[in-house]
């Protein structure tokens, strides 16, 4: 797909970004949209592919292809604060200051100058919002949280295409008591219940910046889409999806630990999150129909933000009995970084009746998915075995 054919001719009279020196502009033509959500999201959600939940839209798992491994961006899940911004690539730019640099005043790159000067990586990761499969807490566990009810569709695996952030940091003239990076994002600023926060922040230790953090511009070798970061995105592979600040405008470097809203008030449980923990998903509706007495082949995915996953056990009988899943290996060249990990499971002559399906996989750190998931307010990391009922006739 051409760049142009991934954007969409909008014009929504947003704001001026103010940061770094981006602006916003026409950007293209995209395929008109469907259903609601408008303007706070710009690609197409068919009822087919997508919940749409106004500034969010989740995956149906039942319009997973379980031949694809990657999640095409036009399938992904959108977490938006307030709105998608659309920003000119040409005129973007993006600033790295802060006292953690030798000169604190810093310096501002273009995304050309990212392209030219820095070496390009491929990283294949899970992307997941924190509060994927919030609603199990109510309707498995019976104590509302509060948020967008996710079930499980917040979540994909990409392949994305960037420059690692430590290059950047270290020609930008990282100093060596440097604790804390903040990104920020360029949409608008959030306001909650009255109060004006600013625009999307969250930091993030230095060891993360230095390890296997990425400044990406694109997604599955095609430009980002306007909602997932276009022209360019923080990714932070395996953590919680906020810290991955899209339509990144700046990069904060600090000697002392920063904070903003998003890693005291929200996306904190005792601490800062950071590491997403370990799900599965069936590929098939919830109250899935399935013939009785035939051999069913179901498919699934897991995954974890800390390490590939180890195995997977799968019951068709509500937790009475278990049994090993066939994992499948993930296609196409190898890159650096984990996905998920898809598996199959042969159902032989289903006997007619209510059937609960779980997915329990263990990662090769050895973090197995637990029965009970832990209650937050915020409904965060619910990571326990989800009860999945189909109807066998």
């Amino acid at each position: 797909m051409t760049p142009n054919a991934m954007r969409r001719r909008a014009v929504l009279g947003l704001p001026a970004a103010g940061l770094a020196g981006a602006t916003l502009a026409q950007v293209g033509p995209l395929a008109p949209r469907a259903g609601a959500g408008a303007p706070a999201i710009l690609k197409p959600l068919s009822a087919e592919a997508f919940v749409d939940y106004g500034t969010n839209a989740e995956m149906r798992w039942d319009s997973v292809d379980p031949h694809r491994y990657l999640t095409a961006q036009s399938r992904l899940f959108v977490r938006n604060h307030t709105r998608t911004p659309q920003l000119d690539a040409a005129s973007y730019r993006l600033r790295v200051h802060g006292d953690g640099l030798a000169d604190a005043a810093g310096v501002t790159l273009s995304l050309a100058e990212l392209k030219r000067r820095f070496r390009t990586v491929e990283v294949t990761s899970v992307h997941e919002c924190t509060g994927n499969g919030r609603s199990f807490f109510d309707t498995q566990q019976g104590t509302k949280a509060s948020g967008t009810a996710w079930t499980l569709g917040a979540v994909g695996t990409l392949t994305w295409q960037g420059v690692r952030l430590r290059d950047v940091l270290r020609w930008a003239g990282l100093r060596a008591d440097a604790v804390s990076v903040q990104g920020v994002g360029l949409d608008d600023e959030y306001v909650d219940k009255g109060e004006n926060l600013g625009r999307v922040r969250r930091p993030f230790p230095i060891a993360k910046a230095l390890d296997d953090a990425l400044l990406a511009w694109g997604a599955n070798g095609e430009p980002l889409l306007p909602d997932h970061g276009y022209p360019l995105r923080l990714v932070l592979p395996g953590w919680v999806g906020i810290a991955s600040i899209k339509w990144l405008g700046e990069l904060e470097v600090s000697t002392s630990q920063l904070n903003s809203p998003w890693n005291t008030r929200w996306y904190n449980i005792g601490g800062p999150l950071s590491t997403n923990p370990v799900r599965s998903a069936w590929e098939l509706p919830r109250d899935a129909l399935l013939p009785a007495r035939r051999t069913a082949v179901l498919t699934g995915r897991s995954w974890s933000g800390a390490a590939p996953i180890a195995r997977v056990e799968v019951s068709t009988d509500g937790g009475a009995t278990w049994s090993a899943a066939r994992l499948r290996p993930a296609p196409g060249p190898r890159t650096e970084g984990h996905g998920w990990t898809r598996w199959t499971h042969t159902w032989h002559a289903p006997t007619a009746g209510r059937h609960e399906l779980l997915a329990r996989a263990t990662d090769l750190h050895g973090r197995t998915q637990p029965d009970v998931a832990a209650f937050n307010p915020n409904g965060y990391f619910f990571d326990a075995v989800v009860r999945h009922p189909v109807t066998v006739g």
